[in-house]
This record gives structure tokens, sequence and C-alpha cells, in this order.
């Protein structure tokens, strides 16, 4: 038999890793309501920590990278998982609100932003060459997969124990997982004497010059001066605020609203999570294949379809109409994840990881501005019909953006801007 290349015990290894940093992403939906019973805090103060933690989740993803690439992934992503376990596990002694920014928002999007998917593009970037889109998809699907295992578990913890427990079980999770990337996790094939998978030479891994975070912001500069990275951070501001800031934090209350118990609604959001496995794997294996700005302008317009009929289905009971929608939604959830690691792999070269973790921002500057929104608008109008109306009508323009890069795709956009650049100087 062929030895199994090691660059698969890294991807399972890291796969992990990101279900550890998916359980505290998992834990805000069912704690909103816990906490505003116990601390009378109103939803839209409980939705400003939220904000902070997936504005701090999305903003330390290129600098995380860029960490990765001057001290080692092993390293940055160890010190990442103990952050989410801190911050997980201070909850329990809060007692203002300021506390569970800290907490929640600060300690653990820092830790959770270090695995996010800068994490993964940097991962399948040293380590595949075949199978890349593929594995890019299994590893996004690694956050669908922690909603999935973490979502009906910590309902039921929330239940029958209380938050405290449930914010608990999330801090023991997270740091069961580190001794397992310091055995097996590590930062080059070179480092085991093997070429990446699909590769024919090993390449002796270099320390990029100069600062993580000079690295990163010069990433960004260079970006910024293209129309591509612009379309890109657009769209994927766009999936974050009808993804992780809207469905993701509200979909439990807003159930609620009508009449539904919040297991029920746990589960229903954790069955986005089954169908989210298979889309996402199946978005990586069509990312191999097809143009990806034809796949991100599909994906976006099916997911504002499918958000604009949503306020007509909820009701007391899972209903087959509602089941529907989850199948469909949970289908294109995160499967702009490949497609956009590839583009900013096809425009950015060798920068791609960081520059994409600088995408991966502004998507949770949109989960972040969304999460906020809705909550406000809750508090305002006493439900969220306005908020889904609205993320439908986004997630059409985020298909209208992905076919403008189609549209440009054989405009060298990066070459002009740099050759612009020297004939200034």
């Amino acid at each position: 038999m062929r030895r199994i290349h090691p660059a698969w015990t890294v991807a399972a290894v890291t796969f992990i890793a990101l279900l550890g940093a998916a359980g505290f992403r998992a834990t805000p939906s069912v704690m909103l309501q816990p906490l505003h019973d116990e601390f009378g805090w109103s939803l839209g103060t409980i939705s400003a920590a939220v904000s902070v933690n997936l504005l701090l989740y999305g903003l330390t993803a290129p600098f995380a990278a860029a960490l990765m690439a001057r001290f080692g992934i092993r390293r940055v992503a160890m010190a990442a998982l103990l952050l989410v376990s801190a911050g997980s596990g201070l909850t329990l002694w809060m007692t203002q609100s300021w506390q569970l920014v800290l907490c929640w928002g600060v300690l653990v999007g820092l830790g959770t932003g270090s695995l996010a998917l800068g994490f993964v593009a940097t991962i399948t970037g040293r380590w595949f060459v075949k199978h890349r889109g593929l594995v890019t998809g299994v590893l996004t699907a690694a956050g669908a997969t922690g909603n999935l295992i973490f979502l009906p578990v910590l309902s039921r913890i929330v239940e029958s124990d209380g938050w405290r427990t449930a914010a608990l079980t999330v801090s023991i999770s997270a740091l069961l997982v580190v001794p397992l990337l310091w055995w097996r996790l590590r930062d080059h094939p070179a480092d085991l004497n093997v070429p990446a998978l699909g590769a024919t030479e090993i390449e002796e891994p270099a320390k990029p010059a100069g600062g993580a975070a000079g690295n990163a912001l010069r990433a960004l500069r260079d970006a910024a001066r293209t129309r591509p990275f612009w379309l890109l951070a657009g769209g994927f501001a766009i999936c974050g605020a009808t993804t992780n800031g809207l469905v993701g934090t509200h979909f439990i209350p807003a159930a609620h609203d009508h009449g539904m118990p919040q297991t029920t609604a746990a589960t229903l959001l954790a069955l986005v999570g089954v169908f989210d496995v298979v889309g996402t794997i199946a978005s990586g294996w069509l990312t191999d294949r097809v143009d990806s700005r034809i796949l991100l302008g599909a994906y976006y317009a099916l997911r504002g379809l499918s958000l604009l009929t949503l306020p007509s289905l909820f009701a007391a009971t899972a209903h087959p109409s509602m089941l529907i929608f989850i199948l469909f939604y949970g289908l294109d959830w995160v499967a702009t994840v490949p497609p956009t690691v590839t583009l900013c792999r096809e425009y950015f070269g060798a920068a791609g990881p960081i520059v994409f973790g600088w995408v991966f921002a502004s998507h949770q500057f949109g989960a972040a501005a969304a999460a906020t929104a809705a909550g406000l608008a809750r508090d305002q109008f006493g439900n969220y019909t306005v908020a889904w109306y609205a993320a439908g009508g986004l997630a059409i323009l985020g298909a209208i953006l992905s076919l403008m890069l189609y549209a440009g795709k054989r405009l060298p956009l990066l070459e002009q801007s740099v050759q612009g650049a020297t004939s200034r100087a």
C-alpha cells in the first residue's frame, strides 16, 4: 500500500481545530434569550457584544495569516484555542455587559479569528496543489460541522443546566484540542521532507521579510488598488451579513417570536449545518472544475431568493415548507468560500491567503453590522421581517458584484495597477 501523504493528517487535525473554534461561534444563538432573562440586558446590547466578536473574528484573520507565515501555523493555532477557552470560561463570572463584550467579544473574537478562513487558506496553500479546492471545501465545512455538533447539545445544556454550564463546555472542548495540535500539526511539508500533495519538488520555506503586521498591511495596500479586491470584499461582506450576522445570530429568537420552542429552532439551525457540510464540499469539488465567478453569482442569487421567502415560513412548528428552506439555504450557507479563496489566489498569487484574510474581514464587518441592525430592528418593530427582506435584497446585489468579476475577468487588472504605479514612479 502507498503511504498516506502527511497533508491528509494535517488537514484532519486542522478540521478538528476548526471544530473547537466553532463551538463558541455556535453559542450566541442559544444564549441571547438566557442572558436577556437573567441580566435584563436588551437584545440590542447583547447583539453588540456579538458584533464585537464578529468584527474581531474578521479583522484578526489577515494578521493571523501573516503571523502564521512568520512564526508558524502550529504556534498561532495553539495560542488561538487558548484564547477561545479563556474567553468562554471567564464568562462564568461576569455581572456587567462590558464584561460580556470583553470575554465574548474581544478574547473569543481574537481566538476564533486566528482560526478563521485565513487559517484554511494558509493550510491548503502550503500543503495542497492537487485537490486544493476540495480540501478548502471540507475544511470550511468544519464550522458547519461544529454547529451541527454543538448547537443541539448547547441548547439542551442551557435548558437543563443553564448557560454557564454551556460556556464551560465550550471552554473545555477548545482546550482539549491544544495537545493534538502540538502532536500532529506541522507548518510546512518541508518539515517532514516531503513535497506538497500534487507537487513534484520540496520547497524550502522562506520567512517573509518585515513584521507580520507590516506584511498584512502591505498586502491590503496592494490589493486595494485593484477592482477585483473590492468586488470580492463587497460580495463577501454581503455573505457575512446574510449568514453569521443575521441567520446565525437571530434565527432562534425569530423562531421563538412565532411560538417555536428554542430546542426546535436550534435543531433547525443545526440542520443548516448538516446541509452546509454537503454544500460546501460540493462547492469545493465544483471550484476545481467551474469558473469561480459563475459559482459565486449563482450562490448569492439563490440565497437571496430563499431569504425573501423566509418571513412567511415562521410558525410554532417546523412544517415542511420551513424544512425545504433549511435544506436549500443550508446547501448555500458557506458554499461561497472555496471559489472566493480560489479567486484570491488567482488574482494575488502568493499573497492570496493574506488578501483573503482581508476579504474575510469584510465578511465579518457585514456580519457585525447585520447582527446589530437586526437586534435593533427587533427592539424597534417587535419582529425581524424588515431584516429578512433587506438580507434577501443584499444577497441579490452580491450576485451582481460576482458577475461583474466575470465580465472583467480577461482584463489584466492587477497588472494594470502595478504598471500604473511603476509609470507614476
